[in-house]
């Protein structure tokens, strides 16, 4: 039998650019290849895709591999940062959070947790942190929740976020249109007005 040979990876990584955020208990960093396994774990929970817009359930061979390339390469209009819990004495990658940007000067806020740290703030650190450094230097930013999510709603609203309206969304994992709640944080003046 002839031995097999792991493929060479040559992905261009472009997040030097990047910054690093830290809270108390996270700190919110680029992507690395190493986080594919925490990743394809908790972001294969279905509790987990079921929350989100794009995750499928099942989560796909392959599919957080194209993920984490796609981040690492560019390409793509968000920026991606993993929730590395390492200095609480958690998982390194204990959830994602990214912001999209859109145009007018807006982005999108969108995250997830892992179970393991549901109800224990996890997620409200994450995003007043983000939202506090506002890295892409937007003056709205937008984020979108499943009504029967309400944790993930509070979230927004003690991050300083407005509920704005209803609207619905397409759920991968549920194979189905979902109602949503729609909310705006208006930043602080100052962010330059065009890109």
């Amino acid at each position: 039998m002839t031995p097999q040979r792991a493929p060479h990876r040559s992905d261009t990584v472009t997040t030097q650019a990047q910054p690093a955020i830290q809270t108390s208990r996270l700190t919110l960093r680029p992507l690395r290849r190493s986080d594919m396994g925490l990743i394809d774990l908790y972001a294969g929970d279905k509790r987990v895709a079921s929350n989100t817009s794009s995750i499928p359930h099942p989560l796909p061979p392959g599919a957080t591999d194209a993920f984490v390339t796609r981040v690492l390469a560019g390409q793509g209009d968000d920026t991606v940062w993993a929730m590395d819990a390492s200095k609480a004495e958690l998982d390194e990658l204990v959830g994602i959070i990214s912001l999209k940007t859109m145009d007018r000067d807006q982005a999108e806020i969108g995250f997830w947790v892992a179970p393991i740290v549901w109800n224990a703030g996890i997620a409200s650190e994450a995003v007043t942190a983000l939202v506090a450094a506002n890295p892409l230097n937007r003056r709205q930013i937008f984020g979108t929740i499943f009504q029967d999510n309400p944790a993930s709603a509070r979230v927004l609203t003690n991050a300083g976020f407005d509920y704005i309206g209803d609207a619905e969304t397409f759920c991968v994992a549920r194979g189905a249109v979902v109602p949503t709640w729609t909310y705006m944080r208006q930043m602080a003046e100052g962010a330059p007005a065009d890109r």
